[in-house]
């Protein structure tokens, strides 16, 4: 059989059947995957580890962000520009932490400043660390948005799949009145 692969002859005809749809399924989360959904495979250990590792990189990084400014001073730039700086990051850092919190209840409009923002939020990267490490004492960030909709489409499904019953074909025709 020339131009046939050897998977496509080991196929057999029950694997080329296509699956009927058993419902959504539900979008991973980054670092959790779909263990979100019934809280398994480990999902409380990932929960710790994902808020130890935002607060370590925290840390981290405002201890660079603090031997930066040890060189400006060495640098000796002066105060307005040693202000200017720590005031950037404090004003990016908040901003970054409110929007990232904001992205954990609510999908941004996808026409939104988000995009804009994402220099900025770079910039303030720790507010968005501290955010995601705040995020993990209460749930995986995002879950509550994810799981609300995906019941939302489960529901749905489940209301779709649950009104058709029967051939379509073989239903009497409807009297005329």
């Amino acid at each position: 059989m020339a131009g046939v692969s050897d998977d496509q002859r080991d196929q057999t005809p029950a694997e080329a059947t296509p699956v009927q749809p058993t419902g959504p399924e539900p979008e991973p989360i980054r670092f959790f995957g779909t263990t979100w959904v019934n809280h398994d495979g480990g999902y409380g250990a990932r929960r710790v580890g994902a808020a130890l590792i935002a607060l370590t990189l925290a840390v981290l990084s405002a201890f660079l962000l603090r031997f930066s400014y040890e060189g400006l001073e060495i640098g000796n730039v002066g105060p307005f520009l040693s202000i200017s700086v720590v005031i950037l990051f404090a004003i990016a850092s908040s901003i970054a932490f409110v929007k990232t919190w904001e992205s954990f209840s609510r999908r941004p409009a996808p026409s939104s400043d988000e995009t804009a923002l994402k220099g900025l939020k770079a910039i303030g990267f720790i507010g968005s660390l501290i955010a995601y490490f705040l995020r993990c004492f209460v749930e995986a960030p995002g879950e509550r948005r994810l799981r609300t909709e995906y019941e939302r489409a489960s529901a749905e499904f489940n209301r779709r799949r649950s009104s058709r019953t029967g051939n379509p074909s073989a239903r009497r025709p409807k009297r005329k009145k």
